[in-house]
């Protein structure tokens, strides 16, 4: 025995165990009964709107619609309201101020990705300088650290450009909300006293080792594996610690 044939509420469609069928001609003057092709009759007219199958996807769509741009909407404005503002210093160049900008993104970049590190020596013992600078709960700066990686800068952005320790030292203002001067007088919170003096060495990684600078250290240039060593002496330790790259870097 024929099992009885499934219909859709509006009658406009039957169910052939594969997928819905048309159960009326495109004209209206037949109607399918499970068996065979029948006479519509007057008591089956044409109906021209939607049926229910198709108006209850129509309002399932428009909903989902309103949701997606509701969540849109929602995490743009979060994440306008909770990203810090872009880290800015002036750093020289040619003999004059050059103001840039470090940016906060929500993920960190791939395009350009290298490690410089930098020391500063007090009283002549290395100062810790906090892992999490540059990283906060909604974005990366370009210049930032990481936990378990004392005094590696990272330096991941999305296009090529110069950058150097005074911008650093900006975003590290920034992400703490408290500035963090670089001059001959000032390293981060640390105010040289008349007696003390600011001895930088860079050792650019080329096997030449460390190296006196005497210019400005806001303008030393960030290069892979370049180690900078910002020194308040006396004591003046030569030459300063040797700094150890982990494995992998």
């Amino acid at each position: 025995m024929q099992s009885p044939t499934t219909f859709s509420p509006d009658g406009y469609w039957w169910w052939d165990g594969a997928g819905w069928k048309p159960a009326l001609s495109s004209d209206g003057s037949w109607r399918w009964t499970g068996r065979a092709w029948v006479a519509a009759g007057a008591a089956q007219p044409t109906r021209r709107g939607l049926s229910t199958g198709a108006l209850v996807g129509l309002v399932a769509g428009v909903t989902a619609i309103v949701l997606v741009v509701v969540a849109v909407m929602s995490y743009v404005a979060v994440s306008r309201f909770n990203t810090p503002t872009p880290a800015a210093t002036q750093t020289p160049a040619s003999g004059q101020s050059a103001s840039t900008a470090i940016p906060c993104d929500q993920l960190e970049h791939t395009q350009v990705h290298y490690h410089a590190a930098v020391q500063i020596l007090y009283q002549g013992r290395i100062v810790a300088i906090p892992t999490a600078v540059g990283r906060s709960s909604f974005c990366y700066y370009w210049l930032h650290m990481h936990s378990g990686e004392p005094g590696i800068i990272h330096v991941e952005a999305p296009a090529d450009r110069t950058f150097t320790l005074g911008d650093f030292f900006a975003v590290w203002g920034a992400w703490g909300v408290k500035a963090q001067p670089l001059d001959s007088a000032h390293v981060s919170s640390f105010v040289l006293a008349p007696d003390q003096k600011l001895v930088i060495y860079v050792d650019r990684g080329n096997g030449e080792g460390p190296q006196l600078y005497a210019g400005d250290p806001k303008s030393i240039v960030l290069a892979n594996h370049e180690v900078i060593t910002l020194e308040i002496s006396p004591p003046m330790v030569v030459p300063p610690p040797a700094f150890a790259w982990p494995s992998g870097f």
